[in-house]
């Protein structure tokens, strides 16, 4: 009885190029950067990169790399472990994402207990801030529900 040899489901330089393919994938895995929880963009540059980080925007995002001495010009994955500590030292002190959202709520729901007029009309969902309620407020007030109005009744003739 002759043996019948199978024939390989990949040739020996499809697995070469799998296996790299495999390599890259780790090696963009690892480069990754998370600060204050954020993972940021690899390819934006730095002073980009940390307003995506609630909290950050783009002056404060200058002044904290002006701080750590890193140029703003610097791409995410260009940037060496000393450098993404330094970063993350300068945003440990002030209060980011989850902390500073809790605190912004607070400050509404003491306005709100307080009875002030800029907690009713969070309470409302109006306006804050003075501006116009007669037109212009859709994005608060939401879309116009009719109210009223005549009702007409079909007639058969």
């Amino acid at each position: 009885m002759q043996q019948v040899r199978a024939k390989p489901i990949f040739t020996v330089n499809a697995i070469r190029a799998i296996n790299s393919a495999r390599v890259n994938y780790l090696l963009r895995v690892q480069s990754v950067v998370r600060i204050a929880g954020v993972e940021l963009p690899d390819n934006k540059r730095i002073e980009i990169a940390l307003t995506y980080i609630y909290g950050v925007g783009l002056t404060s995002s200058q002044k904290i790399l002006t701080q750590t001495n890193v140029s703003g010009d610097l791409k995410v994955k260009d940037l060496s472990d000393a450098q993404i500590k330094r970063i993350s030292a300068a945003l440990s002190d002030r209060p980011l994402e989850g902390e500073l959202k809790e605190i912004v709520f607070r400050n509404i729901k003491r306005l709100k207990d307080i009875r002030s007029y800029r907690g009713m009309r969070h309470k409302l969902g109006l306006p804050v801030r003075g501006q116009r309620t007669r037109t212009n407020a859709v994005t608060r007030k939401g879309k116009n529900t009719a109210v009223g109005g005549l009702k007409r009744k079909l007639e058969k003739t």
